[in-house]
Parts: C-alpha cells; structure tokens; sequence
C-alpha cells in the first residue's frame, strides 16, 4: 500500500491515518454531548428517474471499512439502493459543530449480521418490523396497531427476524470531516479513493 497523503496542516480532531478511526471517535464524543439520537444520519438515495430522495436513520456501527443501517428491504429507501447500488448521508451534531458526510457503494450485510442485530431490539421494535409494510399506504393508524396486536400475539416473546428486513453496508469512496471555523472560515477535509482496493488522498477544502 502506498503512504496516505496527507495534508500538512491537519492535526487536532482531524488527525490520523484512518478515517474511519476519526469517525468513530468523533461518534463517541458526540455520545455524551448530543441529547437525543448521536447516530443519526439523513441518508440519501436516488430512484430509477433520477429523483433524489432523504430521510433519517439510525446508523448502527461504523466498521473498519463501512458504515451500516437497518431497514425493512422493501421500503422506498431500499427499493432505491437496490436500483443504483450508491448512497450518501450526512451526520451532523449541532452541540460539537461538526458534521460527517459520505458517499459510495451499497450492498446488503450477511442474514448472520441482521439476524444477530435484529436480537438486540426491542420486541416491540421486533415485532414492528414485521407488522409494517414500510413506505406503502395505510388507511389509518388503528390498522397499524391492529395489525401489531396480532402480529405480537403470534410471534410471542422472542419475533426472529422477517426476511423483508436487515442490513445495508455503505463502502465510501468519499468522507468529508467539517468542523465550525470563527467567522465562518470553517475546517474541511475531504477523504477520496477510487474504490475499496485502493489508497485514500486527504485535501484541505474551502469552507
């Protein structure tokens, strides 16, 4: 592998040689400072025409090389991965004034991975998963919840997982790190690579 490039000047909570590591670290910070929802991403997607689409999820683990969400595989934001196989997102914490934005490839995450996610919810969020035909019309909430009552009633105290639903692992090819500057002369480096198999290159950006 090559010597990463970087630039001369980046030092502070922008150092390091990996960028996931500076993900992480800044996910963790962002832990014990944002009061509700540090892992929360507006993610976007786009559909077969082209119209571009976003939405807030739950991002569940920043990896040694991706990012991973759940969904249910037949909502709007999937059937939109599954077109184009690329995603975006943007985390932003209002209480630290950074935020992280990413770009690259989607593919889903192995049935172990979500099966052994999908343990750690709640049974109510399991059972969630399976009484909701996520993104298509609904008459009303009371079918919701009437749907969920039985769904409950028949999966009982341990739901496994529907197969309609699970993960999503984004590989980036891109990560922006942005920080607030004083007078708007705001701190941006941008992390690039090709693909999965080859180096990253770190640029300073303008605000």
């Amino acid at each position: 592998m090559k010597p990463i490039e970087l630039s001369s000047d980046r030092g502070g909570v922008f150092a390091g040689d990996d960028p996931f590591a500076i993900a992480k670290a800044w996910l963790e910070e962002a832990k014990s400072a944002e009061v509700n929802d540090p892992n929360a991403i507006a993610l976007s997607t786009v559909d077969a025409n082209g119209m571009p689409n976003a939405r807030m999820v739950l991002l569940k683990d920043i990896e040694d090389a991706g990012f991973v969400f759940f969904t249910n595989y037949t909502s709007a934001k999937a059937s939109e991965v599954d077109v184009n196989g690329k995603a975006a997102f943007v985390m932003h914490w209002k209480t630290l004034r950074r935020q992280i934005r990413v770009r690259g490839t989607v593919s889903k995450v192995t049935a172990a991975e979500s099966d052994a996610y999908f343990k750690t919810r709640s049974v109510f969020s399991r059972v969630g998963a399976w009484a909701s035909d996520q993104s298509s019309p609904l008459d009303n909430r009371g079918v919701l919840e009437e749907q969920a009552q039985r769904m409950s009633e028949k999966l009982g105290e341990d739901p496994g997982r529907p197969p309609h639903w699970g993960g999503y692992r984004i590989s980036p090819v891109e990560i922006e790190f942005w920080c607030d500057g004083a007078s708007r002369l705001h701190d941006r480096f941008v992390w690039r690579r090709e693909s999965d198999n080859t180096d990253w290159t770190v640029d300073r950006l303008n605000p």
